[in-house]
């Protein structure tokens, strides 16, 4: 898969693509990212890529003429332009999962007081990573090209990421690792016993009462089968206590 990544400011990426699970994601082939300076796409001697608003107010706007060239320049057919706008779609592990199956991914990021509206005639659609404002899109662009990257086959183990939150619907169950026992506090004995469908049975119980009590959202859109069902109940009932 490849990522190209417009931004005004390529070397707030040099952590985020030289660390973990995204360069070795890089180094062994499974993603190629490539950052793109909309600067260099500017026509005037000072390298302009924004202009007062018309009308008047505050800030400053990102220029259609600079924007389109770099994103003309650098996309093909295969090419899926995403916006980064707190206007957009509202991003999710739905949308993440989705944008993993691309060929190709451009993220573009605003900055300064927004897009000239035209741009937006330019791209396939428009996400946001929630209802906040930053200062500009590359902070949004990383979350996105993380979520994406550890979806991809290679990328870490498959079953690392499928039972993460969100990804089957519900929040993930919680997780416990040595030592045993610490400032009084205990791992579950269900996960000493070797037991693998009492286990089973524990982490999808853990899952439910998780969500149900952090995110009962979720629960609506979420089809229980008739065993997560009979665990609900249990849940319900033990919450009352």
């Amino acid at each position: 898969m490849k990522i190209k990544i417009l931004t005004l400011f390529p070397d707030m990426f040099t952590g985020f693509i030289d660390e973990s699970i995204i360069k070795r994601a890089i180094e062994k082939g499974v993603v190629e990212v490539s950052l793109i300076d909309i600067r260099q796409y500017s026509q005037d001697k000072h390298k302009h890529v924004d202009d007062t608003p018309c009308g008047g107010g505050a800030g400053m706007v990102m220029a259609v003429d600079v924007v389109d060239r770099c994103i003309k320049a650098n996309t093909n057919e295969h090419s899926h332009i995403v916006m980064m706008t707190p206007q957009g779609e509202t991003y999710n592990q739905k949308k993440a999962l989705e944008l993993s199956k691309l060929d190709e991914l451009v993220l573009l990021c605003g900055h300064y007081e927004g897009f000239d509206e035209r741009i937006r005639s330019y791209v396939d659609e428009e996400v946001s990573i929630g209802d906040f404002v930053l200062t500009g899109g590359e902070i949004a662009a990383m979350v996105i090209s993380d979520s994406v990257i550890r979806l991809l086959d290679h990328a870490i183990r498959k079953e690392s990421h499928m039972e993460d939150s969100f990804s089957i619907g519900l929040l993930e169950y919680p997780q416990y690792t040595r030592p045993i026992e610490y400032d009084g506090m205990r791992v579950p004995d269900v996960l000493l016993s070797g037991n693998h469908k009492n286990i089973e049975t524990f982490r999808k119980k853990e899952s439910l009462r998780r969500t149900y009590k952090k995110r009962p959202d979720l629960l609506n859109k979420y089809k229980l089968n008739k065993e997560e069902e009979k665990l609900l109940k249990e849940i319900i009932e033990e919450e009352k206590v």
